[in-house]
């Protein structure tokens, strides 16, 4: 009498790639295309806030998906609008103040370096505005006026982001977006003090 055989390991089902789990970066790349979408008026503010809370806490990339059909995957900017804005401290200081004109979006890099920027008197034109920060070592202070939403997210290595500000945003403020990529390092949101206001 033979035995019979052993039947083999039926395969694992595989997943649909809607059905995959969303990492941070899937997260961030979701936010930013909301946030551009709002910046060019294709969301409102109201809907930004909610798809961007609902992009946040995400599970899978399907999630991500139907928050992101329909505006553009890559921002789309207009070529008279304001540029974008690097500002690059290695070693040393760098700081924007006074009358200025805040793009959309702008990038800081600090290498044992020091950053700061002024709001309180900057001339904002868009609803939302995102700054992606990346520092080793360095530092970052963002002094913002009353009333500015302000949303900081990121990875923060043997680092600190903090805001100080108190207080709810007043209602159709500004939406500060401040994303971060530290490293022995800090960024801190809060209010001008008194002499600079």
């Amino acid at each position: 009498m033979t035995e019979p055989e052993p039947r083999s390991a039926e395969p694992a089902p595989r997943l649909r790639p809607a059905e995959l789990r969303a990492s941070d970066s899937d997260r961030d790349r979701a936010v930013e295309a909301l946030a551009s979408a709002a910046g060019e008026g294709r969301l409102t503010l109201e809907e930004y806030t909610e798809r961007s809370n609902a992009a946040l806490k995400a599970r899978t990339l399907g999630e991500l998906t139907a928050l992101t059909a329909d505006v553009p995957a890559v921002p789309m900017r207009d070529v008279a609008g304001p540029a974008d804005v690097e500002m690059t401290a290695i070693l040393g200081n760098e700081s924007r103040k006074g009358a200025w004109v805040v793009p959309p979006h702008l990038t800081v890099r600090s290498v044992l370096g020091d950053c700061h920027l002024e709001m309180q008197h900057a001339v904002i034109r868009q609803e939302v505005t995102t700054i992606d920060v990346t520092a080793r070592f360095g530092a970052m202070t963002i002094y913002v006026p009353d009333g500015i939403d302000v949303r900081l997210s990121g990875r923060a290595v043997l680092s600190a982001k903090s805001s100080e500000l108190s207080g709810e945003p007043l209602p159709g403020a500004p939406v500060l977006v401040v994303r971060c990529n530290l490293f022995c390092s800090a960024v801190n949101v809060r209010r001008p003090a008194r002499y600079m206001r």
